[in-house]
């Protein structure tokens, strides 16, 4: 009795834990630079900067833009700020003398800052800027209410954030701000903005806010609202008037510093106050609940573990965002989850060897059918390992709270003594390795198909880097943890299992390595080192992989073979035979291999991250960069070639193994 209830207490906790995450951080929110001005020019240019901002200061009453420069050459500063166009000018000018305190306190001594808060944006900086377009750092945030119909919503907003860059682009002279409102529902409108700093030129703002909209719309989709915040452009979009003066009609919408203490605190007494009705309900109906329930398997061993949950982050943090499951009350419960065992055993047969789908690093995985009829798979860990309750109860906490459409969904989990399983939503395509390696099913795979695989591959391992402040190092990606829909769109598997139930380990370095071979960087494979730019190096193996239809065995036989063909003009030799399609590009073929072998390279430092792979993959970066050697292709090659699956050693020699 009193097991079960602690167990229903925890997951109800577990629940409660995730729904704290609604709550969001608020301004300001920065950038600053890592380089600081020399000590024997620091007082002069301290001195040009605080010009610079009274001067932006007083400009805030008259102006929803200005920019202004002080100081004489090298010693120069050059700032900039701009309002929100719907705001007056007194809010204007009391946003930019905060913004201008919270910089220097947020920035001090930086060559270069910018700061945004709720209606303005400031940004200074020792080189000048001003017209220059700059879309790295973009910085989205999120809602802290999730829509019901994220797919359809998505559609909507990505529909109205165009049309309102079109309305920018027909206006005569050029507008730097629109706003526009949309039907979603009966009940719900959709309010959207956008807006560019004035020294921007006209199509560099439509770039910038096309970049915006990209980035919004591949992390924040299922959110009722959004805003990026970038250095030359703005947008936002929420189901209230935002800009017509309108606050957001829930209470988890407060943004007023004055009143969030007094929610958070409401919500304290909430929830405390359902932990405590729990418990009641729980005893009260133990005896019930155990005088009707038949004990259908004998538990292995008497001591029961109590579950220890943890929290990952910082519950404070808006970028931490999961996907709501709609109740009566919209908002999650804990039986949503949460799938006893009794209900997994009937719906894989026992656990029947036949049901098995494949073989994880952390157990079997499989098939399900639940008693509606839904098709599931289930994830079960093995009872001998090491791991315990704990590192699983923060790998649910980790896939509830990472949400994309290039990711294996979660729909549930179970926690029964020593079983601890994980319910995945059913991928009827399986592994991309069970097509892509068997010569008789390759051939489903033409070449668009093939694009988008690797697009949406790349689009997920973007988001656990980038688009999520976990920084999620998947560490085993490979084509096996690559699962396809039934539209054969690929969805990222595994991501932070081997992170997560990993040992004790540093955030650089690990004493056990956990991945597979043929995919892992050299540095952490032979010295333990792992960062992003180990996934980008697995990331790149899969791409080639993927592309030529052939498995990267042994010491990376396929890289070299792939560099010795680059290098010798002949990189069009790797085309897979059977990638007959019309839609074939000799030029995206090269392209592409192009891209692999910058993944690859032997030195971390010089291959790209996720955010530049993904716009050279769409083509929209200009010369791409000269690859260096791939990891582990020190040697020569001669005559060695690759038949339909495999890269052969023929004329492949390796000489050098040992750590860099």
């Amino acid at each position: 009795m009193v097991h079960k209830a602690i167990q229903l207490i925890l997951i109800y906790c577990l629940t409660a834990n995730l729904h704290d995450l609604a709550f969001g951080d608020s301004p300001p929110y920065n950038i600053c630079s890592t380089s600081t001005a020399g000590s024997a020019r620091a007082s002069t240019i301290d001195d040009n900067l605080q010009n610079v901002l009274t001067s932006l200061a007083s400009n805030a009453n008259a102006a929803k833009f200005s920019n202004a420069s002080f100081g004489n050459d090298s010693d120069r500063v050059y700032g900039l700020y701009m309002c929100l166009n719907y705001i007056s000018a007194e809010t204007c000018n009391d946003c930019i003398t905060t913004a201008s305190q919270d910089i220097s306190k947020l920035c001090p001594n930086k060559t270069e800052a910018i700061v945004w808060e709720e209606v303005c944006q400031l940004r200074y900086a020792y080189q000048n800027f001003f017209g220059q377009l700059d879309v790295s750092g973009n910085i989205p945030k999120y809602n802290r209410l999730n829509i019901s119909e994220p797919e359809r919503y998505r559609s909507v907003v990505n529909n109205t954030l165009s049309d309102l860059i079109t309305k920018l682009s027909a206006f005569d002279p050029f507008e730097m701000y629109a706003t526009d409102e949309v039907p979603f529902t009966n009940s719900d409108t959709l309010y959207a903005l956008v807006q560019c700093t004035k020294d921007l030129p006209a199509d560099d703002c439509i770039t910038c806010l096309h970049n915006a909209t990209a980035d919004i719309l591949s992390c924040c989709y299922f959110s009722r609202g959004a805003r990026l915040l970038s250095r030359n452009c703005y947008l936002r979009y929420e189901l209230y008037a935002f800009y017509k003066g309108a606050t957001e009609p829930s209470i988890l919408a407060g943004n007023q510093a004055s009143g969030r203490g007094k929610q958070r605190k409401m919500w304290m007494i909430i929830v405390l106050a359902s932990v405590v009705a729990l418990l009641l309900v729980v005893f009260a109906s133990t005896g019930y609940f155990f005088a009707t329930k038949k004990i259908t398997r004998k538990r292995k061993g008497t001591a029961r573990k109590q579950i220890q949950l943890h929290k990952i982050g910082d519950a404070n943090d808006t970028d931490f965002h999961y996907q709501h499951v709609q109740g009566r009350d919209n908002d999650l419960k804990a039986q949503d989850f949460f799938i006893d065992l009794e209900t997994l055993n009937l719906a894989t047969s026992n656990f029947s060897d036949s049901n098995i789908l494949g073989q994880g690093g952390f157990g079997p995985v499989y098939k399900g059918v639940l008693s509606d009829g839904k098709e599931v798979a289930v994830k079960r860990l093995s009872s001998c390992s090491e791991q315990g309750t704990a590192e699983f109860t923060n790998e649910v906490l980790l896939i509830l709270k990472l949400q994309h459409k290039n990711l294996v969904k979660l729909l549930g989990f179970c926690v029964d003594g020593d079983e601890k399983l994980l319910v995945y939503e059913f991928m009827p395509n399986g592994s991309l390795d069970a097509i892509l390696f068997d010569p008789r099913k390759r051939g489903i795979l033409c070449w668009r198909k093939r694009t988008n695989i690797v697009n949406g591959i790349a689009k997920g391992m973007l988001y656990l880097h980038e688009d999520s402040r976990l920084r999620i190092v998947h560490r085993d990606l490979k084509a096996s943890n690559v699962l396809l829909d039934s539209d054969m769109n690929s969805k990222i598997s595994d991501f932070g299992m081997a992170r997560i139930f990993a040992e004790s380990e540093g955030e650089a370095n690990t004493a056990r390595i956990v991945g597979t071979y043929g995919y892992m960087a050299p540095e952490y494979a032979m010295e333990g080192l792992y960062s992003k730019k180990s996934d980008v190096f697995s990331f790149g193996v899969l791409l080639i992989e993927i592309i030529t239809g052939r498995r990267n065995a042994g010491f990376n036989q396929l890289l070299a073979y792939a560099w010795h063909l680059w290098n010798e003009g002949n990189v069009l030799e790797l085309v897979d035979p059977l990638l007959t399609d019309t839609s074939f590009s000799d030029d995206e073929f090269s392209r592409y291999i192009h891209i692999g072998l910058l993944c690859v390279q032997e030195d971390a430092f010089d291959r790209p991250t996720m955010s530049s792979v993904a716009p050279m993959l769409k083509g929209e970066t200009g010369t791409l960069p000269q690859p260096q050697k791939p990891a582990f292709s020190i040697g020569r090659v001669t005559d060695g070639h690759c038949n339909n699956n495999n890269c052969s050693a023929n004329g492949l020699t390796i000489s050098n193994l040992s750590p860099r």
